[in-house]
């Protein structure tokens, strides 16, 4: 199989990350959100589109 060289570097970045938290994903998550608030970058919130249960489809004919 061909590898990609920048799927290899994201991969290992990956990885290195990980193992700095012990693969814990609460962990990994909050550098993350943390690194976000340090960042000058703009970024785009959006609002979470909820999904209609398939009983309450049902329910409004």
């Amino acid at each position: 199989m061909w590898k990609d060289p920048i799927v290899e570097e994201i991969h290992q970045f990956r990885e290195e990350h990980a193992k700095r938290f012990n693969n814990d994903l609460k962990a990994i998550f909050e550098d993350f959100k943390a690194q976000e608030r340090q960042s000058s970058h703009l970024r785009a919130t959006l609002p979470i589109k909820r999904q209609q249960s398939l009983t309450h489809k049902f329910e409004s004919r």
